[in-house]
């Protein structure tokens, strides 16, 4: 009996902490890494250290880049979520000049936990602290990324609101259109396929394809939807995100090849 009730003081202070840390979501942002001096550091880590890596485990390309140089200014990333190497995936494959401007949405509730993962994640990526419940993106909970956006700031989100634990694209919440009309900014899809296979949840390292002649790179494609007018009804934004999403084929190694397939370096 002791031990169960203990159990059970232990989940509620799990939940109670992190119904804390959602409520304290914009408190718990860290300015300090869109300086200049962070983003030069970014840049870094990702040429030098995340770029090698996912080289080892991964074959990747890209398409619909083109698409990004048709809109100026701050954007609202959309992505379907299978992965933790989704973000620095899709960071490797947008364009400079867009990257180099992009903040990256993340769980207060389990990236913002502790204070020294908070500051690695917010440094590497340039993560940004959202609740998760109801959408996480209402007025109250998201003053932190009304300001970023008005300063100039495209920002990357996954509106599952977590990774899909089958592959197949979860559903989509309306939380990103209604900021992107907030602000009226574009919104575009991203479709992300094979990262499932390199890095499932619940695994905390990439992993290779496993065949007859030994271990291969998994094959990893990022497509770039065209940009929607966020000027459109919530409700319609979301289904148009969510028909791209479902393109995939599963999200997970399912998706059809492209006609063009451009290498992501």
């Amino acid at each position: 009996m002791v031990p169960f009730r203990r159990k059970r003081s232990l989940a509620r202070r799990v939940l109670r902490r992190g119904r804390e840390l959602r409520r304290a979501a914009p408190q718990l942002d860290l300015p300090w890494a869109r300086s200049r001096i962070a983003g030069v550091v970014r840049a870094g880590v990702l040429r030098l250290v995340l770029r090698p890596i996912m080289n080892v485990y991964t074959r990747r390309g890209a398409t619909g880049r083109e698409k990004l140089s048709r809109v100026s200014g701050p954007v609202i990333l959309v992505a379907n979520h299978t992965s933790h190497i989704d973000t620095p995936v899709i960071l490797a494959a947008l364009p400079r000049r867009v990257r180099r401007r992009t903040a990256v949405a993340a769980a207060a509730d389990y990236f913002y936990r502790n204070k020294l993962i908070a500051a690695v994640v917010s440094l590497v990526f340039n993560t940004v602290p959202i609740e998760r419940s109801g959408g996480g993106l209402g007025r109250h909970a998201a003053g932190h990324l009304d300001r970023l956006l008005d300063d100039g700031w495209s920002l990357l989100l996954y509106p599952e609101g977590t990774r899909s634990r089958s592959g197949a694209a979860g559903r989509v919440r309306k939380g990103a259109a209604v900021l992107a009309n907030r602000h009226r900014l574009p919104v575009v899809p991203i479709r992300v396929t094979g990262t499932r296979a390199v890095m499932p949840p619940g695994r905390f390292w990439p992993t290779r394809r496993r065949g007859k002649a030994g271990s291969k790179r998994h094959r990893v494609q990022v497509a770039f939807g065209e940009p929607i007018d966020s000027t459109e009804d919530a409700g319609e934004v979301i289904e148009r995100v969510q028909r791209f999403f479902d393109q995939g084929g599963g999200g997970d190694g399912g998706a059809r090849r492209p006609t063009r397939l451009a290498a992501v370096p």
